[in-house]
């Protein structure tokens, strides 16, 4: 079994998130095009580089991280049955926790890309709701297959990412449950602030 909150993959995640809202009418394929050339242009420009840098640079890939993802519908899901439990005020707790977890434990990797193409495979739409398939050619010819799950809500918002295979949000949610079923939703809040500030 895989580290718990390992993602195999994780970089391809990160690497076409999005900026700011794109042009009325564009398509899903459209805007993640648009988000990973803003995000490719932060990781490759020389003058964000600099160590000095660092700061600058987390800050404006997180702006563009959550103007894009959903992160209430993410964390909603991952939760799953836990979630209707919950508080107004635990569920606004968990939502950022869950934001700042990923974002900490992948943002880093982010800064791995070393010429990686993108390729644009195709996009099926079914009302408010579509899938963006992308693949991810490393420099080593492999391929990493990549598809982003995307509902439109005045712009196509994503909540949820799978990698080569693998859900994002249900491997989360496998985990959140089982530590919620052996423990308690307590204990699995005191682990996330614990993962959280270990990064």
């Amino acid at each position: 079994m895989r580290s718990t909150y390992f993602i195999p993959g994780a970089f391809s995640l990160f690497l076409v998130v999005a900026i700011a809202v794109p042009a009325l009418a564009a398509s899903p394929t459209d805007e993640i095009k648009q988000t990973t050339n803003k995000i490719l242009s932060v990781v490759t420009n020389p003058a964000l580089k600099a160590p000095s840098k660092s700061e600058e640079r987390e800050k404006l890939m997180r702006q563009a991280v959550d103007e894009r993802f959903d992160w209430e519908e993410m964390a909603r899901r991952s939760l799953a049955i836990h979630w209707a439990k919950r508080t107004p005020k635990e569920k606004k707790q968990f939502v950022r926790l869950f934001a700042d977890l990923v974002e900490r434990t992948y943002l880093k990797k982010i800064e791995d890309y070393s010429g990686e193409k993108v390729l644009y495979e195709g996009e099926i739409k079914e009302g408010d709701y579509a899938t963006v398939r992308v693949k991810i050619v490393t420099r080593r010819g492999e391929d990493i297959p990549v598809e982003y799950r995307l509902k439109q809500q005045g712009g196509w918002f994503i909540y949820d990412v799978s990698i080569e295979g693998v859900s994002l949000v249900n491997n989360y949610r496998i985990q959140f449950h089982s530590i919620i079923s052996q423990s308690s939703y307590e204990n699995l809040v005191k682990r996330l602030k614990e993962k959280v500030e270990l990064k």
